[in-house]
């Protein structure tokens, strides 16, 4: 039996009933039922087949109609449309209409290029602990002296017994460890950036939810996807319409999937909270909904200010002032902020988070937000600080890396010479491979004109 992570519906009851428990529905005599007919809460190891999960397929389907028609008591504070959201924003703020040639005048090149930079940065370095739990990345890190996080993740002088502790994440031990990172590997927290700026070269600053979609059919292999994306592909190739691409049996909605996809939207928008968070609304609609929409406007307000802001607290209450207040991910973010600006040790702030987020899968936007908020806030401009707090939550560690890292790099104008690498940029993307930071800095600077 092949097993295709994300979309078989055996596979998928389990986290649609997880979604449920955290939206307020009550789905008790569903999960009997499931459970009863031999249905588990998490799917198997990937890869691995599972005697009798065919079997449990049609009912599979069937449950997650009915989980699909029980509204949330949540609806009414956490919308999904544009119109609603900006409502319910007390300090939604006005969007600017620069004159010609003003978006560029107003931002130093070097905070675009720091801006990749930095997400490169952070990505890379959570690449190789991604799925390794926060114990098993300090453990690694202090017996490699690279504790606190100050530089690349190494195998080398690892003893063994730690090793086969915390292995690696396999698919990028071979390129993201200090001693054989050579140039950016491919990442889809990369490639998702890469995404944006072409559909807004290629179909300017009106461009639609339609237009990212085709895109990605026409560009983004489908097993560079995963999550959220991946259902909302299969969908597409259904013949599902958006908006209904992140709701149709989709239990991965409120995932961080699209809070990776949008700094590009905040870089072409210096200074525009507003219009880049509208602009991540469109990607973001595809996929997602709800916190999971809020994820990536909340991420593009806070690229559209790192560009021009003085700190990270600043860019921070800019990437709130898109958010609901009554948003499960607002009061998240909010009280990360608050715990990092008023604590001096940060693994005492991140041991709140995992307090109060720890049910939480682990690439869910409402826990990974509130950790790059937080150690934003804490490293206060210190770049290292910054990417390192973010890798050592345990999380998603390169997605929260690599967004942290973005407003770092942007903030400096740059990143320490430690964290650059070779300027060639992995991608399977059409056009992007072995493309240069540099080359996409400018062509990001370009959009700033359009």
């Amino acid at each position: 039996m092949i097993r295709l992570t994300w979309v078989q519906p055996e596979d998928l009851v389990g986290h649609e009933l997880r979604q449920a428990a955290e939206d307020g529905r009550d789905v008790r005599d569903i999960a009997e039922r499931w459970h009863a007919a031999g249905g588990h809460d998490a799917p198997p190891r990937a890869g691995a087949s599972e005697p009798g999960a065919l079997r449990l397929r049609p009912l599979a389907e069937d449950l997650l109609d009915e989980l699909a028609a029980i509204p949330s008591p949540l609806d009414s504070d956490e919308p999904s449309d544009l119109p609603a959201i900006i409502a319910a924003c007390p300090n939604w703020p006005v969007p600017t209409a620069p004159r010609e040639g003003e978006r560029v005048s107003q931002v130093d090149p070097a905070r675009v290029l720091g801006a990749w930079q930095g997400r490169a940065a952070g990505c890379v370095l959570g690449k190789p602990v991604e799925k390794i739990p926060r114990a098993g990345i300090r453990e690694i890190a202090e017996a490699t002296g690279n504790w606190p996080i100050t530089g690349w993740f190494t195998a080398k002088g690892l003893p063994v017994d730690i090793a086969e502790r915390w292995p690696w994440n396999r698919r990028s031990a071979v390129n993201s460890l200090a001693e054989n990172i050579d140039g950016v590997p491919e990442d889809d927290d990369l490639n998702y950036p890469l995404l944006a700026l072409s559909v807004l070269e290629r179909h300017g600053r009106g461009f639609t939810t339609d237009d990212v979609a085709k895109l990605w059919l026409d560009e983004l292999p489908a097993g560079r996807t995963f999550t959220a994306e991946r259902v909302a592909y299969r969908n597409l190739l259904a013949g599902v319409e958006v908006p209904e691409t992140a709701t149709y049996r989709n239990p991965f909605r409120e995932w961080i999937g699209a809070l990776i996809r949008t700094d590009v939207y905040g870089w072409v928008n210096p200074g525009d909270p507003a219009t880049a968070a509208e602009y991540a609304w469109r990607d973001a609609r595809l996929t997602h909904t709800a916190n999971g929409i809020y994820g990536a406007m909340f991420a593009a307000a806070m690229c559209a200010s790192s560009l021009v802001a003085s700190s990270a607290a600043e860019v921070v209450e800019a990437g709130l002032s898109v958010v609901p207040p009554r948003s499960r991910l607002y009061q998240a973010v909010r009280q990360a902020a608050e715990d990092a600006a008023q604590e001096s040790d940060f693994e005492r702030v991140v041991d709140r988070l995992h307090e109060r987020h720890g049910t939480l899968h682990w690439v869910h936007t409402i826990n990974n937000a509130a950790l790059v908020a937080a150690t934003l806030i804490h490293g206060r401009g210190d770049f290292t600080a910054t990417i390192a707090g973010a890798v050592a939550g345990g999380w998603d560690t390169d997605s929260a890396g690599a967004t942290a890292g973005s407003v770092a790099g942007a903030l400096n104008g740059g990143v320490p010479v430690r964290w650059r690498m070779r300027d060639t940029l992995a991608s399977s993307l059409t056009g992007f491979d072995g493309v240069g930071l540099g080359d996409l800095a400018r062509r990001t600077q370009e959009m700033m004109r359009a």
